[in-house]
């Protein structure tokens, strides 16, 4: 990538920061014409259309930074932001295979597994989603009630509908 084009993807970056939405999201579509085929450029202009609630427009990038290729970091962002987007949509088998082919990745991702968890609930998967999110808890949690009951949590997360 040229400096000068790396210099206009940190002020977009930073414009977005700064709650630029618009000023951020025209020079980003300009750089992705330019660029078509930069995967970096394809996902920060995935990420302006989503910071404009322009879902719909968002996914051909995502897609597109995802199938060039991305480091780790942007690769984790790139997979929720794109499973993200199909959910906000409506677009819940679409949105569960992105954070199935996430997970296989990035199978420590707990934000990933959250927003899954999401998807699943829209499925009407309520078990699984209530297993993925009280396991994650149990795993994540500072609280020390929490963590008291950390083994009774995750015993109990795949076991909501049993009686004993």
């Amino acid at each position: 990538m040229e400096e000068l084009t790396l210099k206009e993807l940190e002020i977009a970056i930073k414009l977005r920061k700064e709650g630029k939405l618009k000023e951020s999201n025209e020079i980003l579509i300009n750089l992705v014409n330019e660029y078509p085929d930069d995967p970096m450029i394809n996902y920060q202009c995935a990420w302006s259309f989503d910071s404009l609630v322009l879902e719909k427009n968002a996914i051909q990038y995502y897609e597109k930074a995802i199938s060039i290729g991305l480091p780790d970091k942007e690769l984790r962002g790139a997979y929720l932001g794109l499973g993200s987007t199909y959910r906000a949509l409506g677009q819940y088998e679409e949105s569960q295979e992105v954070f199935k082919d996430g997970l296989v990745k990035f199978p420590q991702d707990k934000a990933m597994k959250v927003f899954y968890a999401i998807t699943l609930y829209n499925l009407k998967e309520y078990s699984k989603a209530m297993e993925i999110l009280l396991y994650t808890i149990a795993q994540t949690s500072i609280d020390e009630n929490i963590k008291n009951y950390k083994k009774a949590i995750e015993f109990y997360s795949d076991k909501l509908d049993e009686i004993w």
